[in-house]
């Protein structure tokens, strides 16, 4: 792909001008260069399709914790783009231990250093994973 071709269609998603992808293209010399790219339409609906999809399944996951359904470790499990085997791993615990932390009655008897670790696996406090929805269930 020659430098001049190099799609940069604009994005209309929240990444607007900050975000560009590096790309290699040929230089009026033949030799390959670094290009920054805002990408093409096709691939720029499809990653807003994609960040909706999440967007939307984290906004389910959010409820189901105000609800009582889950606890906060599975809406900050996936606000981090995580999935149970990886956090398992961060934290030291197996699956089925991860698993069983996302019930709301076992997360309630957690101990402060196992809190701690979940916290610190998600870049939170302590606090925010332990109140995470309390405020919202007050104003629902």
């Amino acid at each position: 792909m020659d430098v001049n071709d190099v799609p940069q269609d604009p994005k209309d998603f929240k990444e607007g001008d900050k975000l560009h992808k590096l790309v290699y293209a040929t230089d009026k010399d033949g030799k390959y260069v670094g290009v920054n790219s805002a990408g093409w339409e096709a691939e720029n609906v499809a990653m807003k399709q994609a960040w909706d999809a999440v967007e939307s399944d984290l906004l389910e996951t959010k409820l189901k914790v105000i609800s009582g359904e889950l606890s906060p470790i599975a809406f900050f499990m996936q606000n981090c783009l995580m999935d149970i085997a990886l956090v398992a791993k961060y934290v030291g615990k197996w699956q089925w231990q991860v698993r069983r932390h996302m019930k709301p009655e076992v997360f309630a008897r957690l101990d402060n250093a196992v809190l701690n670790v979940y916290a610190q696996t998600f870049n939170i406090s302590k606090e925010e994973l332990i109140n995470f929805g309390k405020q919202d269930q007050v104003s629902t």
